[in-house]
């Protein structure tokens, strides 16, 4: 009893990472088996996965670790509540052991039937008799955690001797010098390229390229064998969306098949609708490592009008602030806004992962989504943006009307969101651009019947919620198109009346185009891009590589030029409105065009046109945080105490530096001073620096009647702290 107390207090560890390796975890010696020392430690069970990659992804000896044996008790099984009681055992072991089919090799009796292959050093399949293993119980006391017993943690035989990898040197040359299998990330390299319609011949011919070119094979991707390539094209020819010829048994089957891929489902009962979460391994990666202290932007509503289900897009912005989907939620129509289910099923899972993940912001592209919801279990901030209605008044202005009309009623319409945003206007604007163009009946028909008894939802929340910026807009528009694209394009339709096809196609074909995106060498594949292929940069991107000199203004029209043809330039009518209208075919479709974009930074940064929304809001939300009373002494009184530690720290370096140097030590000594009258902190929830800088923007100075400097600091998500007063001059 004695050992298992000492094993169930010691900490859980759950390193930060997304892979777990035993140098990255604390281990523990307590009493074993036949009075040996066993190292142990205990992680979260759904983190044994991300510790086995760890550990197959060693650098000095890479390998993989297979299953050797596995013990489960059924969940109908009556347990008896012990501290050594065992849901479930499972025994990693080496894929090079521990039989050994090298000469002189011991091999179990079970595995006596074996055949020796001819060349046996550098087959997958080789044995090689390595010890190397580990357990990993599941405790009844404790079955949200993992003991792991590591047993043996060299890669050795039996006589102690390195049996693979580098210190082999009778495996140099051979697979055995690197691991009995290819890495993940050559694998989904593999699976997506096949998917997206890549032949076998040509992934082996460029891949045989790339090992030429660095003078042999040097990693365990470099074995890669146009045997595996096309046993895995055989498979993916195979396969089938429909398992079924139900469409519910069908999904159910998926689901028990993709355990991995799926994050929520529950089908449909009584009281609540289908839903199914799709997030796969790789999508899991790319929201934690973009989405904490990011955005995650909302798609809600793709394929709404030909879809059976409606796809519900979760995004995150990579470095070149392109939208990247991290997951797929798929459900009715009625139900696609009740975000709560499922979301905290996402959150516990990103949180598995890394328990440091934290979420900046969320952006919504619905007024009536479940912000509460949001708030509850992210604790974030929530902005709304208004591309898809931009998109659809744009797309059906051009489409139902002459092109006077169109620079007249979008420029209306451009006034009426600009003063609602600003919080200057009302309903009543749009009761009066009815009124004023009555005339205009085959847009206007369109208007009333679609948007007119929306726009009151849209009023309050734009009044409500900040507005995301157009780079975001422009991104998550990029990302709907090529959605659109790479899903939409069968030729049989009747299969979009199919949940199990949407399932598979998103899992398999739309996720590999995706991964292709963030692949560093698509480019290799170049001739072989279709349409579904279709990437680049956003228009926001675009528009900033457009210089100054290419528009021109004239008779209330800016004019841009091409970059690439000089002879060839776009009209951009109504030039600074959130509504613009330009004569180029992305435009023409309804899409934010990086024209329109250009020419809207040109006009602010001219001062022709007010600055941006997103920007007054900004500034809003920060003077409202700095002039708020306290609420919490405790914070004020935290504040005030960091901030004459960090007075008394910045005096010491100054002091020894003014030593060494001529000036005078009053002209470098900090001193700031603190009134407790008027220190005032808002939120320390962020940790953010308590410090005051000199040197700010003007937008975020202002001075009060003693003339003191206010000032403050912010996010993206408009949370700020007030930083205290400092004197003018000190």
């Amino acid at each position: 009893m004695a050992r298992w107390d000492a094993i169930l207090s010691l900490p859980v560890q759950n390193p930060p990472t997304l892979e777990i390796s035993s140098d990255e975890l604390v281990w523990s010696k307590v009493e074993g088996w036949h009075d040996k020392l066993d190292r142990v430690a205990l992680i979260p069970f759904a983190r044994v996965d991300d510790f086995v990659r760890g550990e197959s992804n060693n650098k000095e000896c890479p390998t993989r670790f297979h299953v050797e044996a596995r013990r489960r008790r059924s969940p109908s099984t009556p347990l008896k509540q012990k501290v050594d009681g065992i849901l479930e055992y499972i025994l990693y072991w080496c894929s090079f052991g521990p039989d050994d089919h090298r000469k002189g090799g011991v091999v179990r009796p079970s595995r006596t039937t074996y055949v020796p292959k001819k060349k046996n050093a550098g087959r997958p399949n080789t044995k090689r008799g390595c010890t190397c293993r580990f357990i990993v119980k599941r405790l009844i006391a404790e079955p949200s955690v993992a003991l792991i017993i590591y047993n043996n943690d060299k890669h050795v035989d039996k006589q102690g001797l390195p049996c693979h990898g580098p210190q082999d040197k009778k495996a140099a040359g051979t697979r055995a010098e690197f691991a009995p299998y290819i890495s993940e990330d050559l694998r989904l390299r593999v699976l997506s390229l096949l998917y997206v319609g890549v032949s076998v011949e040509t992934i082996m011919e460029r891949h045989n390229e790339s090992v030429k070119k660095q003078g042999g094979p040097c990693n365990r991707d470099d074995l890669l064998t146009h045997r595996y390539v096309r046993r895995q094209e055989r498979a993916i020819r195979r396969s089938t969306y429909e398992l079924d010829s139900d469409d519910s048994v069908s999904i159910n089957m998926w689901v028990e098949s993709h355990q991995s891929n799926v994050f929520f489902y529950e089908d449909f009962s009584d009281s609540d609708p289908f839903i199914l979460g799709i997030q796969t391994e790789w999508q899991l990666q790319q929201m934690i490592r973009f989405g904490n202290r990011g955005l995650v932007a909302s798609d809600s509503r793709f394929g709404t009008n030909k879809l059976k289900y409606p796809v519900h897009s979760l995004l995150v912005f990579n470095s070149d602030k392109k939208a990247i989907p991290v997951a797929w939620i798929i459900t009715p129509k009625f139900s696609c806004l009740d975000a709560h289910r499922w979301m905290r099923a996402l959150y516990n899972r990103v949180h598995t992962k890394d328990p440091t993940w934290k979420l900046a912001g969320f952006v919504v592209d619905d007024p009536q989504y479940d912000v509460l919801a949001i708030r509850d279990v992210f604790q974030c901030s929530v902005l709304i943006s208004f591309w898809r209605v931009r998109h659809l008044w744009h797309k059906n202005i051009t489409k139902r009307l002459e092109t006077g009309m169109q620079i007249k009623i979008s420029k209306r319409l451009g006034c009426i969101m600009d003063k609602i945003s600003r919080s200057q206007g009302t309903m009543s604007l749009f009761d009066d651009f009815v009124e004023d163009f009555i005339d205009e009946s085959n847009f206007m028909d369109y208007f009333k019947a679609t948007w007119y008894p929306r726009m009151g939802a849209w009023v309050d929340a734009l009044r409500t919620l900040p507005l995301s910026s157009q780079e975001s807009c422009a991104a998550i528009e990029l990302y709907h198109n090529q959605l659109k694209i790479r899903l939409l394009n069968e030729k049989d339709i009747n299969v979009y009346q199919r949940a199990d096809w949407l399932v598979d196609k998103l899992g398999t074909k739309v996720h590999s185009y995706f991964w292709l995106d963030e692949c560093s060498d698509k480019d290799d594949f170049a001739r072989y891009w279709k349409n579904e292929w279709m990437s680049g940069l956003t228009s926001w991107r675009k528009a900033l590589k457009i210089p100054d000199t290419n528009v021109l203004m004239e008779d209330g029209c800016a004019k841009v030029e091409d970059g690439d043809e000089q002879d060839k330039a776009y009209i951009v009518s109504n030039p600074g409105s959130m509504l613009s209208i330009c004569d180029c075919c992305w435009a023409k479709d309804g899409n934010l065009c990086e024209h329109i974009l250009k020419v809207l930074s040109f006009c602010r940064s001219r001062g022709s046109v007010l600055p941006s929304i997103s920007l007054l809001q900004y500034r809003q939300a920060l003077n409202t945080i700095l002039h708020c009373p306290p609420f919490d002494s405790l914070i004020r009184d935290h504040a005030v105490s960091l901030a004459v530690s960090v007075q008394k720290q910045l005096n010491t370096l100054l002091d020894k530096e003014s030593i060494q140097t001529a000036v005078e030590p009053n002209e470098k000594r900090i001193v700031i001073d603190i009134h407790p009258e008027s220190s005032r902190v808002v939120s320390a929830a962020q940790d953010q620096a308590l410090v005051c800088e000199r040197h700010v923007v003007d937008d975020i100075l202002s001075w009060d009647d003693d003339g003191r400097a206010v000032c403050g600091t912010s996010n993206i998500t408009g949370q700020g702290v007030d930083h205290g007063n400092t004197r003018n001059g000190k």
